[in-house]
């Protein structure tokens, strides 16, 4: 039973470590509080649902719910390059959009079951794995995964448009030195940002073998906290990168929930759980700045 939670744990905490991923891309580097977080995480379910109930290979649906998490990234950032909309109001508006389009994807249904169909943790490579792994093979999976988004991520940021990225949320008239839009490079941040979000309401629709379009409530809470816990924790571990400490802290977060569940704490007061979780992360990255400063 403890290995079954312990599986539990780590299965969703890469889960949302995609999204995580994507969340320290926004919020960490370009210093944007994206709410459009809660609607690209279930816009990558319902794209998931919608495709593969059409036969459409899963690994396919993977990388459409990417482009689509991408392309609504995309709009929050022309809304508010473009427009000069609020960096809040964006992602707000691009939120309140996402509904109406996932409801309109499921074709009008709150939850949309593809139950004993091909996903990616039932048919292709999965199959050729011995059945000592097959056991494991959500695991195995949603690991390779998660490592796959990280490394990804991690040599996109050594280019130049990931030095521009990083340098734009830093300082922006130092990316217009170089002779580069700063809104253009915070446009290609959220379109990645809400990229890895979708896809990871993707992976967990095909784990679920279903899509619930109200699946998105609450998760930019999550990723934020996962953000914020795993850079305040590992912040003083020098080795370790940004987006390992953002699995880090989606795994630790996960496992927050799942000690408060098995202590008795009813489902119901979960989502408090996650604004006090969030509070106290904050809370504490805060003073161990200030630690920081009166020690220097």
């Amino acid at each position: 039973m403890a290995f079954g939670l312990i599986e539990t744990v780590f299965r969703e905490g890469f889960i949302y470590a995609l999204m995580a991923m994507g969340v320290l891309i926004t919020y960490k580097i370009l210093d944007f509080p994206d709410l459009s977080v809660d609607g690209t995480f279930p816009l990558g379910a319902c794209v998931a649902a919608a495709l593969i109930t059409l036969g459409v290979n899963p690994w396919l649906a993977c990388i459409a719910a990417f482009l689509a998490g991408a392309f609504m990234g995309s709009i929050t950032g022309l809304l508010h390059v473009k427009l000069g909309i609020t960096d809040l109001l964006s992602g707000i508006l691009v939120m309140t959009a996402s509904w109406s389009i996932n409801l309109i994807i499921t074709g009008g249904t709150a939850i949309s079951q593809f139950f004993n169909l091909p996903t990616i943790f039932n048919s292709g490579i999965v199959k050729a794995l011995p059945d000592a792994l097959y056991t494991h093979r959500q695991l195995i999976l949603v690991f390779l995964l998660a490592v796959i988004v990280k490394l990804a991520l991690d040599y996109f940021l050594k280019t130049k448009s990931g030095l521009l990225l990083r340098a734009g949320g830093d300082n922006s008239r130092f990316v217009t030195g170089l002779a580069h839009n700063p809104g253009h490079v915070k446009i290609l941040g959220l379109a990645i940002g809400n990229g890895c979000t979708a896809l990871a309401g993707c992976v967990l629709a095909q784990l679920n073998e279903n899509a619930d379009v109200n699946a998105g409530k609450g998760m930019v809470v999550m990723a934020l906290a996962a953000v914020i816990i795993g850079t305040g924790v590992f912040r003083r571990v020098s080795f370790l990168k940004l987006t390992t400490m953002a699995v880090f802290g989606a795994i630790l977060y996960k496992a927050c929930l799942q000690a408060a569940l098995l202590l008795g704490l009813p489902s119901t007061y979960l989502k408090l759980l996650m604004a006090v979780l969030l509070t106290l992360s904050i809370v504490s990255q805060k003073i161990g700045k200030k630690g920081g400063t009166a020690n220097a």
